[in-house]
């Protein structure tokens, strides 16, 4: 029998719905919807642009803390790697919360806390006054990724998802290039500002963000995003009944996805390796008035360019082949890094490899996103991105005491490439393993 009624059903997704007092429903065309997800992806974007203003400065101050506090690489290190490990925990908590409770006051609160600690550090006089700090940051830190993938995975479907992650994270490979671009501008008043003046930035990014991203599609009147269904064709039980526990179980026992993620984690310890000792390798030892800081934006400019192409990459010329695309990057990013440990940093040869560097070890990141919605089903997007975030600065972590102490015992930064190219081949190996 058909519907007596039909204005009163509710259209196809995704172009339902807001209350009316003649019938309860209205209709809304594909140009609005297309127009509100597209607002929500430049604000998360506009956001994450400056997340990095909070964390990426760091390379650019380690000379000048030496020089001041009496630290050395290995003591630095350490408080990079508190950091990242904290922002590793933090990754693996605040990724369910933005399951439960949603994204957007997670990622604005985040912001302004960073600000915060960020200031408190520029004050910093002792080991301990670095240290404590920083790792707080990484908590604060730790709150924008994954409640801003939650709310892109609300608004962007299997099909489009890669290339939405492409721009998320062309977004974060501006934000480096920015953070780089300042910390550099800002580094002749001194280490101290470069804690102070590019983080202000992060502010006004929050500001914006909280006023323009919505959460989901049904906070302006149109309908969500059906149901995914997992690898087995069930549908996903319903979001509101799943435990804490259910949410962690769905990512730990799932083999590919663990193998991502410990993929993620070797590919991130490049990844680090590069951002926080590129520039101590460059400013060498007059790093207030280095010749070759200039030189470190190639990185970042890379990183950019890279990530946006492998997001667009993996949707359409790997037709969702997520793992295809990051063993690809990976393994072309682990030769420039074995070259780039031969060139000397004065040469011209510098500034072209470092961004190819960028580009191939940054690009596969975008694919990394997208596999976890992939593997385990959107409602458990937070979650899983925030388990493979987890996974990704733990590595991170251990990396950076890593490479300081290899590069105080051989006396060189260069092995801090070497240490990217066996990274970068380790977690392309390990992609293998995962089918998607």
């Amino acid at each position: 029998m058909s519907d007596p009624n039909p204005a009163k059903s509710v259209p196809p997704y995704p172009y339902a719905v807001g209350a009316t007092a003649a019938d309860g429903i209205v209709t809304l065309d594909e140009g609005l919807f297309r127009r509100a997800r597209f607002r929500t992806l430049v604000a998360v974007m506009f956001c994450y642009l400056f997340y990095y203003t909070g964390r990426q400065t760091f390379g650019f101050a380690i000379p000048g803390m030496m020089k001041e506090l009496g630290l050395d690489k290995i003591q630095l290190g350490w408080c990079g790697a508190a950091m990242l490990w904290c922002y590793a925990i933090g990754q693996a908590i605040n990724g369910q919360l933005a399951d439960r409770f949603g994204g957007k006051r997670m990622m604005a609160l985040g912001a302004c806390f960073s600000f915060l600690m960020n200031v408190v550090l520029s004050f910093a006089h002792s080991l301990p006054t670095i240290l404590i700090p920083w790792a707080i940051n990484g908590l604060a830190q730790s709150m924008g990724w994954a409640p801003g993938s939650r709310i892109l995975s609300n608004w962007f479907d299997r099909e489009q998802r890669g290339r939405a992650f492409g721009w998320y994270l062309f977004a974060a490979g501006c934000s480096s290039v920015l953070t780089f671009g300042l910390a550099a501008a800002v580094l002749p008043l001194g280490w101290r500002w470069i804690f102070r003046i590019p983080v202000c930035l992060l502010l006004l990014g929050s500001i914006v963000f909280w006023l323009v991203a919505k959460e989901r599609p049904s906070d302006i009147g149109h309908a969500d995003l059906p149901a995914e269904t997992e690898g087995d064709g069930e549908a996903l039980s319903n979001e509101a009944e799943l435990t804490v526990w259910e949410r962690y179980r769905k990512g730990l026992t799932s083999l590919p996805f663990l193998f991502g993620c410990f993929s993620i984690g070797f590919q991130n310890l490049a990844r680090y390796g590069l951002l926080v000792w590129v520039p101590v390798h460059l400013l060498g030892e007059n790093w207030d008035k280095s010749s070759t800081k200039w030189v470190a934006m190639a990185l970042p400019f890379g990183m950019a360019l890279g990530a946006m192409t492998a997001g667009w990459m993996s949707d359409r010329v790997f037709k969702g082949r997520r793992s295809t695309a990051i063993i690809l990057f990976l393994m072309i990013a682990a030769v420039l890094a074995g070259v780039t440990s031969q060139v000397p940093r004065e040469s011209v040869l510098s500034m072209p490899l470092l961004f190819l560097l960028g580009f191939f070890v940054y690009g596969p990141q975008s694919g990394y996103w997208a596999l976890c919605p992939d593997l385990l089903g959107r409602r458990f997007a937070g979650t899983g991105i925030g388990i493979m975030n987890f996974f990704a600065y733990l590595f991170a972590g251990l990396g950076e005491p890593l490479i300081g102490g290899l590069i105080q015992h051989a006396g060189s930064t260069s092995i801090a490439f070497t240490v990217v190219a066996t990274a970068c081949a380790a977690g392309s190996l390990l992609m293998l393993l995962v089918r998607r």
